[in-house]
């Protein structure tokens, strides 16, 4: 049984005569093709391997059962799904797509996009009317184009209410026009009884179109009792702009920037690698040290730690690829967080709280604490020699971020020092300093006191339903590019 997986691997391509079906590029490929490379790449990877009796080493006892376990799956989707863990709980995450380009584009910062962010609520006295409320509006954007603002509130699309059952299709179309709309408290803000949303009549129609978002919305140096204070609005982790990212911290450097605001409240997450040089960028004085340690299967951290133990090591860096980073050494930082920041975001918060002080100002975060790489249908599940027959490709969790105390496994997110949601009904701008999450950061800085004050006003007391960034696949993902040594993988192939 030693070398079942290798048998398997080897002879496999003699069998794969069954159940051909067209790939998106219009090139007949077999099924159980596809479907081989799917069971290969969770058994290797997939963190949670354990729990998955079909992912066992001894699942088959010859050729022939492999092949007819395959065949039992229609799409090579559903032998994917039947292998994730706990879908609905623990991993909400692993994705497998037919077309890995526009994978790739998404992890760089392309997506289609209309600009228009939003928060879904129940509407007031309603446990089926749907209210919207832009809360961001991408520069440049279609929405930026036509005017909508952060703050805007809308209840219909294309003239039909929106309603708890069907906000999903209106709002997944890539053409539809919202109808804004007024929220009426009847001049009592504390009392939602008789609160209403008035329907208006402006509307504006909305197109998705291929978007490049700069994960930089806002960077700026704000005067605080006489000292600089550096405030960077920072919503995802994308390893295309850490070039500009360094550049921001440039300029927070030449200013003697002594506090910081980062501020994540959207921020969904991204490449690893992004959020250890951000880390870097902050700090600076624990260059080698670690910032987080990785848990995969318990096979692959056997191998890890048999062959190379450093593997499982992030450590902070003062580089970027030989490009030396502009850190601030700072000692503390203040981080605006809410239930949309997830996985990097996260990683960043959990990563520096052993070192710094980290003032985590708003709500508690996602919780995901797992992080995911891209699988290719190659010998070394490496984009390189891919096969060139499918554009398949695999995105299972692979590992849990641990920081250098050992903490991880958050499952209700992280816990904020200073609570506070956002005025839902009072947005503010992002970067005024009265804007409530922003003057709550000014605050504590100041030592004013008057967080009291800043909670008193923030009365948001609506249901949140969901985001925009839940309609976008893989925003919440955290990702690594991590280069696995060839031997390794082939020391997994064939033990």
């Amino acid at each position: 049984m030693k070398n079942l997986k290798a048998i398997i691997l080897i002879f496999f391509s003699t069998l794969l005569l069954i159940s051909c079906f067209e790939d998106n590029d219009d090139n007949t490929v077999s099924g159980n093709e596809i479907s081989d490379f799917v069971w290969k790449g969770m058994n290797i990877f997939y963190l949670y391997k354990d729990n998955i009796p079909d992912l066992a080493n001894d699942r088959f006892s010859n050729n022939e059962q492999y092949v007819n376990y395959l065949n039992n799956y229609d799409t090579p989707e559903d032998l994917f799904e039947s292998l994730i863990y706990q879908r609905e709980t623990v991993d909400k995450y692993s994705w497998i797509v037919d077309d890995y380009i526009a994978l790739e584009q998404m992890f760089s910062g392309i997506t289609t996009s209309n600009g228009m962010e939003f928060q879904l609520f129940l509407e007031p006295n309603s446990n089926t009317m749907v209210m919207g409320v832009v809360r961001l509006v991408l520069p440049n954007s279609d929405a930026d184009n036509k005017g909508v603002k952060r703050g805007d509130i809308f209840n219909t699309i294309n003239n039909t209410p929106l309603t708890t059952t069907n906000y999903n299709s209106l709002l997944s179309n890539n053409t539809y026009t919202i109808n804004k709309a007024t929220y009426d408290d009847n001049g009592t803000p504390d009392d939602k009884t008789d609160d209403v949303v008035i329907p208006g009549t402006e509307s504006v129609s909305l197109n998705k179109l291929e978007y490049s978002e700069n994960p930089i919305y806002k960077s700026e140096i704000l005067n605080v009792g006489g000292n600089n204070v550096g405030y960077l609005m920072y919503n995802g982790f994308t390893a295309n702009y850490d070039g500009q990212l360094n550049d921001v911290f440039s300029n927070f450097k030449a200013n003697n920037v002594q506090d910081l605001i980062l501020d994540l409240r959207y921020n969904p997450g991204g490449s690893v690698n992004s959020a250890i040089l951000l880390s870097s960028m902050i700090t600076g004085q624990f260059n080698g040290d670690i910032f987080s340690t990785e848990l995969w299967n318990s096979e692959f951290q056997a191998a890890f730690e048999a062959e190379d133990p450093e593997l499982l090591i992030n450590r902070f860096t003062n580089n970027d690829d030989g490009t030396a980073l502009n850190s601030l050494n700072l000692s503390k930082v203040y981080i605006l967080a809410t239930k949309s920041s997830a996985s990097a975001s996260e990683l960043v918060i959990n990563s520096l709280d052993p070192y710094i002080d980290v003032i985590h100002i708003g709500e508690n975060t996602y919780g995901k604490y797992q992080a995911s790489t891209t699988l290719y249908d190659s010998d070394n599940f490496g984009r390189d020699n891919a096969n060139p027959n499918h554009a398949y490709a695999m995105q299972p969790l692979i590992f849990k971020s641990l920081n250098k105390v050992g903490y991880t496994d958050y499952y209700d997110g992280l816990t904020p020092d200073i609570e506070l949601k956002e005025s839902y009904l009072n947005l503010g701008v992002i970067g005024d300093i009265n804007e409530t999450l922003l003057a709550a950061a000014i605050s504590e800085i100041e030592n004013t006191g008057k967080i009291a004050d800043i909670k008193a006003k923030a009365i948001p007391n609506l249901k949140l339903i969901k985001d925009s960034n839940s309609f976008i696949p893989f925003s919440d993902d955290m990702y690594t590019d991590k280069k696995i040594p060839d031997y390794i993988i082939n020391k997994k192939h064939f033990d």
